[in-house]
Protein backbone atom coordinates (compact mmCIF):
# COMPACT_ATOMS: atom_id res chain seq x y z
CA UNK A 1 0.00 0.00 0.00
CA UNK A 2 1.36 3.39 -1.01
CA UNK A 3 0.16 6.84 -0.11
CA UNK A 4 0.22 8.79 -3.33
CA UNK A 5 -1.17 12.25 -4.16
CA UNK A 6 -1.62 14.23 -0.96
CA UNK A 7 -3.13 17.60 -0.30
CA UNK A 8 -3.82 19.43 2.91
CA UNK A 9 -7.17 17.68 3.33
CA UNK A 10 -7.41 14.75 0.89
CA UNK A 11 -5.06 11.98 -0.20
CA UNK A 12 -5.08 8.97 -2.48
CA UNK A 13 -3.85 5.66 -1.09
CA UNK A 14 -2.85 3.15 -3.76
CA UNK A 15 -3.46 -0.49 -2.84
CA UNK A 16 -2.49 -2.01 -6.20
CA UNK A 17 -0.10 -0.86 -8.91
CA UNK A 18 -1.32 -0.71 -12.51
CA UNK A 19 -0.11 0.97 -15.68
CA UNK A 20 -2.80 3.60 -16.40
CA UNK A 21 -1.18 5.50 -19.25
CA UNK A 22 -3.88 6.80 -21.60
CA UNK A 23 -6.76 5.55 -19.45
CA UNK A 24 -10.17 7.26 -19.42
CA UNK A 25 -11.04 8.36 -15.87
CA UNK A 26 -14.69 8.53 -14.71
CA UNK A 27 -15.82 10.84 -11.91
CA UNK A 28 -18.43 8.95 -9.89
CA UNK A 29 -19.17 11.45 -7.13
CA UNK A 30 -22.95 11.78 -6.61
CA UNK A 31 -24.89 14.18 -8.82
CA UNK A 32 -28.55 14.99 -9.50
CA UNK A 33 -30.52 11.75 -9.81
CA UNK A 34 -27.37 9.90 -8.75
CA UNK A 35 -26.54 9.79 -12.46
CA UNK A 36 -22.76 9.75 -12.00
CA UNK A 37 -22.99 7.16 -9.22
CA UNK A 38 -25.14 4.85 -11.35
CA UNK A 39 -22.78 5.23 -14.33
CA UNK A 40 -19.76 4.46 -12.14
CA UNK A 41 -21.31 1.45 -10.41
CA UNK A 42 -22.58 0.02 -13.68
CA UNK A 43 -19.20 0.26 -15.41
CA UNK A 44 -17.40 -1.28 -12.43
CA UNK A 45 -19.82 -4.21 -12.42
CA UNK A 46 -20.09 -4.74 -16.19
CA UNK A 47 -16.32 -4.60 -16.77
CA UNK A 48 -15.43 -6.54 -13.59
CA UNK A 49 -13.00 -3.82 -12.53
CA UNK A 50 -10.47 -4.23 -9.71
CA UNK A 51 -10.05 -1.86 -6.80
CA UNK A 52 -6.66 -0.15 -6.98
CA UNK A 53 -6.94 2.58 -4.38
CA UNK A 54 -8.97 4.73 -2.01
CA UNK A 55 -9.45 8.44 -1.54
CA UNK A 56 -9.09 9.29 2.13
CA UNK A 57 -9.39 12.25 4.45
CA UNK A 58 -9.70 12.81 8.18
CA UNK A 59 -12.79 14.86 7.27
CA UNK A 60 -14.63 12.01 5.53
CA UNK A 61 -17.54 10.25 7.30
CA UNK A 62 -16.36 7.67 9.80
CA UNK A 63 -18.06 4.73 8.11
CA UNK A 64 -17.09 1.42 6.57
CA UNK A 65 -19.09 -0.12 3.74
CA UNK A 66 -19.39 -3.88 4.32
CA UNK A 67 -19.90 -6.19 1.34
CA UNK A 68 -19.63 -9.98 1.64
CA UNK A 69 -18.16 -9.46 5.12
CA UNK A 70 -15.34 -7.28 3.71
CA UNK A 71 -14.89 -3.61 4.71
CA UNK A 72 -14.54 -0.90 2.06
CA UNK A 73 -13.71 2.80 2.25
CA UNK A 74 -16.54 5.17 1.25
CA UNK A 75 -14.48 6.60 -1.65
CA UNK A 76 -12.68 4.09 -3.85
CA UNK A 77 -10.81 3.83 -7.16
CA UNK A 78 -11.28 0.96 -9.62
CA UNK A 79 -9.54 0.15 -12.89
CA UNK A 80 -10.05 -2.25 -15.77
CA UNK A 81 -7.22 -4.30 -17.16
CA UNK A 82 -5.22 -2.89 -20.05
CA UNK A 83 -5.89 -4.86 -23.21
CA UNK A 84 -4.15 -4.47 -26.55
CA UNK A 85 -6.02 -1.97 -28.68
CA UNK A 86 -8.75 -1.50 -26.06
CA UNK A 87 -9.78 1.37 -23.83
CA UNK A 88 -8.72 1.20 -20.20
CA UNK A 89 -11.05 2.71 -17.60
CA UNK A 90 -10.44 4.16 -14.15
CA UNK A 91 -13.47 4.92 -11.98
CA UNK A 92 -13.68 7.04 -8.84
CA UNK A 93 -16.79 6.21 -6.82
CA UNK A 94 -18.13 7.76 -3.64
CA UNK A 95 -20.85 6.62 -1.24
CA UNK A 96 -21.50 10.16 -0.01
CA UNK A 97 -21.90 13.70 -1.27
CA UNK A 98 -18.84 15.68 -0.12
CA UNK A 99 -19.43 18.87 1.85
CA UNK A 100 -18.57 22.17 0.13
CA UNK A 101 -15.24 22.61 1.91
CA UNK A 102 -13.94 19.30 0.49
CA UNK A 103 -15.06 19.65 -3.13
CA UNK A 104 -12.03 21.59 -4.39
CA UNK A 105 -9.47 19.45 -2.51
CA UNK A 106 -11.11 16.27 -3.83
CA UNK A 107 -11.23 17.44 -7.45
CA UNK A 108 -7.66 18.80 -7.36
CA UNK A 109 -6.35 15.58 -5.82
CA UNK A 110 -8.14 13.48 -8.45
CA UNK A 111 -6.69 15.55 -11.29
CA UNK A 112 -3.17 15.61 -9.77
CA UNK A 113 -3.25 11.83 -9.53
CA UNK A 114 -4.63 11.36 -13.07
CA UNK A 115 -1.87 13.56 -14.49
CA UNK A 116 0.80 11.72 -12.48
CA UNK A 117 -0.55 8.37 -13.74
CA UNK A 118 -0.46 9.75 -17.34
CA UNK A 119 -4.16 9.09 -17.81
CA UNK A 120 -5.67 10.47 -20.99
CA UNK A 121 -9.11 11.99 -20.34
CA UNK A 122 -11.28 12.73 -17.30
CA UNK A 123 -15.03 12.31 -17.85
CA UNK A 124 -17.61 13.68 -15.44
CA UNK A 125 -21.21 12.46 -15.97
CA UNK A 126 -23.72 14.88 -14.48
CA UNK A 127 -27.46 15.11 -13.96
CA UNK A 128 -29.25 18.37 -14.70
CA UNK A 129 -32.27 19.05 -12.51
CA UNK A 130 -35.46 18.45 -14.46
CA UNK A 131 -37.85 21.37 -14.88
CA UNK A 132 -40.88 19.47 -13.60
CA UNK A 133 -44.44 20.74 -13.51
CA UNK A 134 -46.87 19.23 -11.06
CA UNK A 135 -50.30 17.70 -11.40
CA UNK A 136 -52.29 17.69 -8.16
CA UNK A 137 -49.02 17.96 -6.30
CA UNK A 138 -47.60 14.86 -7.98
CA UNK A 139 -45.52 14.21 -11.10
CA UNK A 140 -47.50 13.49 -14.25
CA UNK A 141 -46.98 10.09 -15.85
CA UNK A 142 -45.78 11.77 -19.03
CA UNK A 143 -42.97 13.46 -17.14
CA UNK A 144 -41.85 10.15 -15.72
CA UNK A 145 -41.95 7.90 -18.76
CA UNK A 146 -42.00 10.05 -21.89
CA UNK A 147 -38.99 12.25 -21.42
CA UNK A 148 -36.91 12.97 -24.47
CA UNK A 149 -33.40 12.84 -23.09
CA UNK A 150 -30.71 14.88 -24.78
CA UNK A 151 -27.08 14.61 -23.74
CA UNK A 152 -25.07 17.82 -23.66
CA UNK A 153 -21.30 18.12 -23.62
CA UNK A 154 -18.70 20.59 -22.41
CA UNK A 155 -14.93 20.27 -22.79
CA UNK A 156 -12.07 21.87 -20.89
CA UNK A 157 -9.87 22.00 -24.00
CA UNK A 158 -10.33 22.81 -27.67
CA UNK A 159 -9.62 19.19 -28.63
CA UNK A 160 -12.40 17.92 -26.36
CA UNK A 161 -14.89 20.48 -27.69
CA UNK A 162 -13.95 19.42 -31.22
CA UNK A 163 -14.44 15.75 -30.30
CA UNK A 164 -17.93 16.48 -28.95
CA UNK A 165 -18.82 18.46 -32.05
CA UNK A 166 -17.54 15.65 -34.28
CA UNK A 167 -19.94 13.23 -32.59
CA UNK A 168 -22.76 15.77 -32.81
CA UNK A 169 -23.12 16.09 -29.03
CA UNK A 170 -25.10 19.23 -28.27
CA UNK A 171 -22.89 21.84 -26.57
CA UNK A 172 -23.84 22.96 -23.07
CA UNK A 173 -23.66 26.65 -23.88
CA UNK A 174 -25.01 28.50 -20.86
CA UNK A 175 -25.53 27.50 -17.25
CA UNK A 176 -23.78 26.45 -14.07
CA UNK A 177 -22.11 23.13 -13.26
CA UNK A 178 -21.48 22.74 -9.56
CA UNK A 179 -19.60 20.35 -7.30
CA UNK A 180 -16.71 18.08 -8.22
CA UNK A 181 -17.69 18.19 -11.91
CA UNK A 182 -17.48 21.98 -12.04
CA UNK A 183 -14.08 22.09 -10.35
CA UNK A 184 -12.69 19.35 -12.63
CA UNK A 185 -13.71 21.34 -15.71
CA UNK A 186 -12.14 24.54 -14.35
CA UNK A 187 -8.93 22.80 -13.29
CA UNK A 188 -8.74 20.99 -16.62
CA UNK A 189 -8.91 24.29 -18.47
CA UNK A 190 -6.26 25.90 -16.25
CA UNK A 191 -3.90 22.92 -16.63
CA UNK A 192 -4.70 22.18 -20.28
CA UNK A 193 -5.86 18.68 -19.33
CA UNK A 194 -8.72 17.01 -21.22
CA UNK A 195 -11.89 16.97 -19.09
CA UNK A 196 -15.29 16.22 -20.62
CA UNK A 197 -18.63 16.86 -18.95
CA UNK A 198 -21.60 14.81 -20.22
CA UNK A 199 -24.91 16.12 -18.92
CA UNK A 200 -28.55 15.13 -19.22
CA UNK A 201 -31.74 15.94 -17.38
CA UNK A 202 -32.40 13.76 -14.35
CA UNK A 203 -35.09 13.64 -11.72
CA UNK A 204 -33.79 15.02 -8.40
CA UNK A 205 -36.04 12.87 -6.20
CA UNK A 206 -35.02 9.34 -7.18
CA UNK A 207 -32.11 7.44 -8.78
CA UNK A 208 -32.53 8.09 -12.49
CA UNK A 209 -31.30 4.95 -14.27
CA UNK A 210 -32.74 6.06 -17.61
CA UNK A 211 -30.61 9.22 -17.65
CA UNK A 212 -27.55 7.23 -16.57
CA UNK A 213 -28.13 4.75 -19.41
CA UNK A 214 -28.34 7.59 -21.92
CA UNK A 215 -25.00 8.97 -20.75
CA UNK A 216 -23.36 5.53 -20.89
CA UNK A 217 -24.50 5.14 -24.50
CA UNK A 218 -23.07 8.56 -25.38
CA UNK A 219 -19.84 7.87 -23.49
CA UNK A 220 -19.35 4.59 -25.30
CA UNK A 221 -20.05 6.17 -28.69
CA UNK A 222 -17.65 9.07 -28.23
CA UNK A 223 -14.76 7.77 -26.11
CA UNK A 224 -14.91 4.16 -24.99
CA UNK A 225 -16.03 2.29 -28.13
CA UNK A 226 -16.28 -0.88 -26.03
CA UNK A 227 -19.83 -1.88 -26.92
CA UNK A 228 -21.09 -1.36 -23.37
CA UNK A 229 -24.69 -2.61 -23.16
CA UNK A 230 -26.90 -0.17 -21.23
CA UNK A 231 -30.15 -2.14 -21.72
CA UNK A 232 -30.22 -3.53 -18.13
CA UNK A 233 -30.32 0.06 -16.88
CA UNK A 234 -33.29 0.85 -19.12
CA UNK A 235 -35.05 -2.24 -17.76
CA UNK A 236 -34.38 -1.09 -14.19
CA UNK A 237 -35.66 2.38 -15.09
CA UNK A 238 -38.91 0.90 -16.44
CA UNK A 239 -39.47 -1.00 -13.17
CA UNK A 240 -38.90 2.12 -11.09
CA UNK A 241 -41.08 4.25 -13.36
CA UNK A 242 -43.91 1.69 -13.21
CA UNK A 243 -43.68 1.78 -9.42
CA UNK A 244 -43.81 5.59 -9.37
CA UNK A 245 -46.83 5.60 -11.71
CA UNK A 246 -48.57 3.14 -9.40
CA UNK A 247 -47.92 5.36 -6.39
CA UNK A 248 -49.20 8.36 -8.35
CA UNK A 249 -52.48 6.59 -9.17
CA UNK A 250 -52.92 5.60 -5.53
CA UNK A 251 -52.35 9.18 -4.41
CA UNK A 252 -54.82 10.61 -6.95
CA UNK A 253 -57.45 8.01 -5.94
CA UNK A 254 -56.96 8.83 -2.28
CA UNK A 255 -57.73 12.51 -2.95
CA UNK A 256 -61.10 11.78 -4.59
CA UNK A 257 -64.10 12.04 -2.25
CA UNK A 258 -65.55 8.64 -1.40
CA UNK A 259 -62.72 6.79 -3.12
CA UNK A 260 -60.51 4.37 -1.31
CA UNK A 261 -56.94 4.10 -2.49
CA UNK A 262 -55.67 0.63 -3.40
CA UNK A 263 -53.31 -1.01 -0.96
CA UNK A 264 -49.69 -0.10 -1.66
CA UNK A 265 -47.47 -2.80 -3.09
CA UNK A 266 -43.82 -3.54 -2.44
CA UNK A 267 -41.22 -2.73 -5.09
CA UNK A 268 -38.37 -5.13 -5.46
Amino acid sequence: MERSETGDMVEIVEIAKMDLKGAVVIDGFPSVGLVSSIVANYLISMLDMDQIGVVDSMYFPTVSLIRNSEPFNPVRIYASKKEAGGTQLVVFISEFQPPPNLIKPIASTMLNWAIKQRCGIMVTPEGLTMDTSEVDGELSEEEITERRLDVYGVGSTYSMRSLLAHHEIKPFQEGVITGVAGVLLNEGKMRDFDVVGLLTEAHPDFPDARSAAKIIETLDKTLLKMGVDASPLYEEAEKLEAHIKSLHKQTVAAKRPGKKAPSPSMYG
